[in-house]
């Protein structure tokens, strides 16, 4: 079973836009490409499990994210990285949609999209990290069994100053690069 690192999508790997619902706004960071591409080299799996209640809210469906998710690929293969798998959670206890209105196990900060993704793939979650900029990243990875890092990009710097009672992760850093090298400094031992 191979490591991997569980990246979230909107504030980890491209900007923070709200609901992104035009393929124009779509945006990596500056260093993605080469921490994704540093990550591949060093055979980790990059596996992306993100919160999508905008299809269950009915701003997006589910074509579109896949457009979106092409899209980033694209950009990554372009610069000789790449994800190895998406994994998103359309439900929303209070979505507009009813087939999307539910309570759900694959809903951050509940371990289903990344249990899942160690299933399909066959990846380790003692030798994995999960990456984000939310508390809910977090809590999901350490429920996986991973190792966690909250990101200070997207909405990290907001997060790390209202931290729920309890809540911790194994390194706050400034963003994906920085964590990537953590990553590659501590979990590769």
């Amino acid at each position: 079973m191979r490591p991997a690192v569980f990246l979230d999508r909107d504030g980890t790997v491209i900007e923070e836009r709200g609901y992104l619902d035009r393929l124009d706004l779509l945006e990596l960071f500056p260093w993605t490409i080469d921490a994704i591409r540093l990550l591949n080299r060093a055979g980790f799996a990059a596996v992306v499990v993100t919160n999508q209640s905008a299809i269950g809210r009915g701003v997006i469906v589910e074509p579109f994210l896949y457009r979106v998710h092409d899209a980033i690929d694209a950009r990554l293969k372009a610069g000789g990285a790449r994800m190895e798998a998406y994994y998103f959670c359309p439900h929303h206890p209070d979505a507009e949609l009813a087939s999307y209105r539910q309570v759900c196990r694959c809903r951050k900060p509940q371990p289903g999209m990344i249990e899942r993704a160690c299933h399909d793939l066959q990846l380790d979650p003692a030798r994995s990290v999960t990456v984000g900029d939310r508390w809910l990243d977090v809590a999901c990875g350490k429920a996986a069994g991973t190792r966690t890092v909250l990101v200070r990009t997207g909405h990290g710097a907001h997060e790390e100053e209202r931290r729920p009672a309890g809540a911790s992760a194994d390194a706050i850093l400034n963003n994906l690069m920085e964590a990537v090298g953590w990553i590659l400094r501590t979990c590769t031992r």
